[in-house]
């Protein structure tokens, strides 16, 4: 049988390359066989293992209450396997038909993961029992010695491979040596450590490592920034199956198994598997409104149903818009214990040639043109940060790294973005890897307005050098509060620290064209601004321009209002309205001027995000200078309401209900409801068909809370009428 046996084999073996000993391994769910006695020699007959020691038993000390989980904060995932953070002790206890004599018994451990487990890769693990441990290195000590039973205490490395690892047990005899069965109850997850010193996530403050490790909720900003809006995500890193979806995604990225102790590379493949572009990776991004044959971005409360429908179906999940991919890679972060947070960049540019420059072209009325304009400034964007050390860059560029999901621009030919050093960024140390010139270009770039003259000459009118990055924003640590980090990324506008980062970029190779002074010279003494006034979906409001002339001439201003509805990344759909008129402005004084903006302009084209980007010009007639200001505004949209009725405790039934009253002068259709809570309640999803103007929709839910503690409600209403209505409650579920 043996030769019959070696044939199969050959055949299920990938080919080899002339450079390897070994095919590559990069899949957490291969295995290889391991056999349960590998004889020295040849077998003496009257040989029986039941002569030698043999475990009977193996105890891992894996339930949530139990010493493991607590010690290494694993007691919230949901799932029955045993989970450790690596450089950590832990214990397991071994049953032996017989009292382990230390004098003529001799046993290891062995920890193997994926398909050709090696020692120098670090994917086969002997584990000695000795006398101490030592931190940071493999080990295993006696702790207890009772009747047939010993109990260990383990070391992990703190480099270790993060995943899922099986474990043997081997026992020295004169003949060989006995393995335990393969036995999946044994399997042992690794993960980061942001508790241990010698970890590369290490975190060292106790609050931080709760928000951003061990937090399963968050808040993603949105709207821009004279509005800043906010809304709940679950990031349900804990629940059922989602461990195994993240370590799914390093096998569909085919990072090798010896590459994933490193937070580096795990960070850079997944920014790559995150979305679909180049990979088929997890979430599918749409930009146009059009949402058919799948769930509109808006409609997503949280990461979990994402995951797990990927893991599922191996198929990119549509559809996803910047926080989505931003919300996932955030969940999948967390999970395998690197710390993580979800920022916000109000006025994002996205500069497509990297100069530094986001050119706004205008036509001889001083209107826009948008066939050549090809850059665009989004009213938000969110990105990553992830906590490591970059033992691969100079000392201080630790710390917090840029990690980007959203398919933007390639980075080595894949749809992938960073991490970025944020020090490196905003020193402008662009030359360290990875994709830190990109990044610094979306806090940094000017806009510039220019017109081409009839005979073809272009006049650069205007440069707006602050309107871009103007505020960088994450979810405050232990409240729902918004902390600013822009200093974290960028020196006070104007200051000398500014302008020598800037400089230092250039030299690094950041593209900025120089713009002579005898080209451009601005109209000084006349400001020109505008203010949206902030109004509900579905009613008027008013636009009012404001003039302040500070010299003693009289001028007059051709003004011309636009307004467009566009995507929240800056691109218009189409223009909504036009308006122009002449602005008298006395010497020495101030004017203002409302234009009125109805809701049957609007309304019939709106996008789900209720974005309005208008664009003021002003040309002075009597000098010919052109004021340029453009600004983004987002209307109010209806919230809903959550209530709750009852006792709240966990493995008791609750009752949850959801309100809302449909704002708008017309019927709603085909409107869906979402509502989940990690540790609460899985997502539980409605259709109504119709909610006539001004009614108001109920949707009761029962569901059994199975975690007690604080936990958050999160629900949102979509239909193409009508997206980003987003409600949430916090409830206090009691222990039973």
């Amino acid at each position: 049988t043996s030769e019959t046996m070696s044939t199969n084999e050959d055949k299920k073996k990938p080919p080899l390359n002339g450079r390897r000993a070994f095919p590559s391994d990069s899949s957490n769910d291969e295995e290889n066989e391991v056999p349960e006695m590998e004889a020295f020699g040849l077998i003496p007959r009257g040989f029986n293992p039941r002569d030698y020691l043999h475990v009977v038993d193996i105890y891992m000390f894996k339930d949530p209450h139990e010493i493991n989980k607590q010690q290494h904060h694993t007691d919230k995932y949901y799932s029955p396997k045993l989970i450790v953070r690596r450089g950590q002790p832990f214990q397991i206890q071994i049953e032996f038909n017989r009292p382990y004599n230390p004098e003529v018994d001799q046993f290891w451990l062995e920890y193997l993961i994926g398909r050709y487990p090696q020692q120098n890769k670090g994917t086969y693990i002997p584990v000695l029992v000795g006398s101490v441990l030592k931190p940071g290195e493999w080990g295993a000590k006696i702790i207890h010695k009772e009747n047939n039973s010993i109990r260990l205490s383990i070391m992990s490395s703190a480099t270790c491979i993060i995943g899922k690892f099986r474990l043997y047990v081997a026992v020295l005899t004169p003949f060989g040596i006995l393995r335990t069965q393969r036995n999946a109850a044994t399997d042992t997850y690794i993960l980061f450590n942001p508790w241990c010193q010698q970890d590369a996530v290490y975190l060292d403050d106790d609050k931080e490592r709760e928000e951003y490790v061990l937090n399963d909720v968050g808040i993603v900003f949105h709207g821009n920034i004279n509005d800043i809006k906010l809304r709940s995500w679950s990031y349900g890193q804990f629940e059922e199956n989602i461990l195994d979806a993240c370590l799914f995604l390093m096998n569909k990225a085919e990072l090798e198994l010896s590459g994933r102790g490193n937070p580096i590379k795990i960070c850079r493949v997944a920014s790559a598997v995150i979305n679909s572009k180049d990979d088929n990776g997890v979430i599918a991004g749409c930009w146009d409104n059009m949402y058919a044959y799948g769930i509109a971005p808006s409609a997503w409360t949280g990461s979990v149903d994402i995951l797990l429908e990927y893991y599922s179906s191996k198929q990119p999940v549509r559809y996803g818009q910047c926080w989505v991919f931003a919300g996932v890679f955030n969940t999948f972060l967390r999970c395998l214990g690197i710390p993580a947070r979800l920022v916000t960049n109000y006025s994002s540019a996205h500069d497509n040639n990297a100069n530094l420059q986001l050119d706004f072209f205008l036509d001889d009325e001083g209107k826009l043109d948008t066939k050549l304009t090809k850059d665009s400034v989004w009213n938000y964007h969110c990105w990553n940060e992830a906590w490591m050390t970059r033992p691969d860059l100079p000392v201080g560029f630790g710390g917090w790294q840029v990690v980007d999901g959203t398919p933007q621009e390639t980075s080595d030919g894949m749809y992938r973005c960073g991490p970025a050093s944020v020090q490196a960024i905003k020193h402008g140390h662009v030359c360290f890897q990875f994709d830190a010139p990109f990044v610094y270009a979306e806090v940094n770039g000017d806009i510039v307005y220019s017109r081409r003259e009839k005979n073809g000459t272009q006049v650069i009118e205007n440069i707006d050098r602050t309107h871009i990055g103007q505020l960088i924003v994450t979810k405050a640590v232990g409240s729902d509060g918004m902390m600013e980090i822009t200093e974290e990324y960028k020196f006070q506008e104007g200051s000398e620290e500014e302008r020598l980062a800037l400089e230092t970029a250039v030299m690094y190779g950041v593209k900025k064209q120089t713009i002579q002074d005898t080209m451009y010279q601005p109209q000084t003494d006349v400001d020109m601004d505008f203010q949206v006034q902030k109004a509900i979906l579905g009613s008027d409001f008013k636009v009012t321009i404001t003039f302040r002339n500070k010299s003693r001439n009289y001028y007059t201003a051709t003004t011309y209002l636009a307004g467009n509805i566009v995507f929240y990344t800056g691109v218009a759909k189409n223009e909504f309205k036009k308006h122009s008129f002449s602005a008298k402005l006395e010497p020495s004084s101030s004017s203002a001027f409302d234009v009125v903006i109805k809701s049957s302009e609007y309304l019939s084209d709106l996008l789900d995000q209720a974005s309005f980007h208008f664009f003021v010009t002003a040309r002075i007639n009597e000098t010919g200078k052109i004021l340029a200001k453009q600004k983004a505004t987002v209307l109010e949209i209806p919230t809903l309401r959550i209530k709750t009725k009852g006792e709240m405790v966990a493995g008791k039934e609750m009752s949850v209900t959801v309100e809302f009253t449909n704002p708008l002068k017309q019927t709603l259709e085909n409107v869906t409801l979402r509502l989940e809570g990690p540790g609460v309640l899985r997502t539980m999803k409605k259709e109504f068909r119709q909610i006539p103007a001004n009614s108001t929709l109920i949707w009761e839910v029962k569901c059994i809370p199975n975690r007690p503690g604080l936990r958050k409600l999160i629900a949102s209403l979509n239909c193409d009428a009508l997206r980003h209505v987003y409600g949430e409650l916090n409830v206090q579920i009691q222990k039973p």
